[in-house]
């Protein structure tokens, strides 16, 4: 089964001066099955967070950035079996929730919810972890 490693990076240059240097990857795909790294509401792009304060806008550029990387895995939304999502304030619960069911609207997931002590940068208020089975093979129906 080959697997293939989308959007590799380092965390030496995710977490300046954090001291850390792992090889990691956006995503994974190992035969059908798509592994998101968990995504927050940082653009893709610049790295920079969107919404700093909104667990809403972060949750709707994390759902942005799922969409983005399914597609570049050869998966959609409607491909999403698992979603974790992890969540640093109770109250922001709705407001994240209501982003990612309109992203996920008719895909019937399951789903764990979690709220914690924090995130891996202060500023992150959401952060959301997928899991996807491609219903095909690229190229084969």
């Amino acid at each position: 089964m080959p697997i293939q490693r989308i959007r590799r990076f380092n965390t030496r240059d995710t977490y300046p001066g954090q001291e850390l240097d792992n090889d990691l990857s956006q995503a994974v795909v190992a035969g059908s099955t798509v592994y998101l790294r968990g995504q927050v509401g940082s653009d893709l792009r610049t790295g920079e967070t969107v919404g700093v304060g909104d667990a809403g806008a972060q949750a709707e550029q994390a759902m942005r950035n799922v969409e983005q990387l399914l597609g570049e895995c050869g998966a959609t939304p409607m491909d999403v079996v698992k979603i974790v999502v992890y969540i640093v304030r109770r109250e922001d619960r709705p407001a994240v929730y209501r982003a990612v069911g309109r992203a996920l609207k008719g895909v019937f997931p399951v789903s764990t919810g979690l709220i914690v002590a924090g995130l891996a940068k202060e500023d992150w208020l959401m952060e959301i972890d997928v899991t996807a089975v491609r219903r095909y093979e690229a190229g084969k129906p």
